[in-house]
């Protein structure tokens, strides 16, 4: 098993994240999401800019999982205010993004990074732990269930021109 740290991230990590995140999503929808489509989505919404307002924002929480040995980003989640088109509860948080790269699948970084959101949520005090996930990705839908995670209704996800059909699941704390 492939040993990892989780620790909070700070200023000093958006570089890094912007890489983490725009490969662990390369790597996540690589055979349905057009190739220009997909380099226009990550350079957009992976940007060292995008990472760096999460962690400058009080409302958010980042974390990074990084390969103990090398220090090299495998992993990452960001919770924060929630932006979903549901009936929200005051004081709600959105998992906005929970990725590792899929060769580390199985070695924990998954739940501890879900352990951490979880917790961050409950500290808090929120009400539901919130999460947007694409319907067909099955092994992230099933991810989020074995968590407790429930379907709490759907939206759309446009990357380039194409629309992807996405659940909306919720973890009651």
């Amino acid at each position: 098993m492939a040993e990892f740290r989780i620790r909070r991230a700070g200023a000093s990590d958006a570089e890094a994240l912007s890489h983490i995140g725009a490969a662990t999503f390369l790597e996540s929808y690589t055979e349905i999401i057009d190739g220009p489509d997909m380099i226009a989505h990550c350079t957009r919404q992976h940007s060292r800019a995008v990472y760096g307002d999460y962690l400058a924002d009080p409302s958010a929480a980042v974390w990074i999982a990084e390969f103990t040995a090398t220090g090299a980003p495998v992993g990452y989640a960001v919770n924060c205010p929630p932006d979903l088109p549901i009936a929200l509860q005051d004081g709600d948080v959105e998992l906005k993004r929970i990725y590792a790269f899929s060769r580390f699948h199985g070695a924990g970084i998954g739940q501890a990074l879900m352990q951490a959101a979880i917790d961050n949520a409950r500290g808090r005090g929120a009400p539901r732990l919130l999460l947007g996930t694409y319907q067909d990705n099955h092994r992230a839908v099933a991810f989020y269930k074995r968590h407790g995670f429930t379907l709490a209704g759907t939206r759309q996800f446009q990357v380039g021109s194409k629309l992807f059909d996405d659940i909306v699941m919720g973890k009651t704390l």
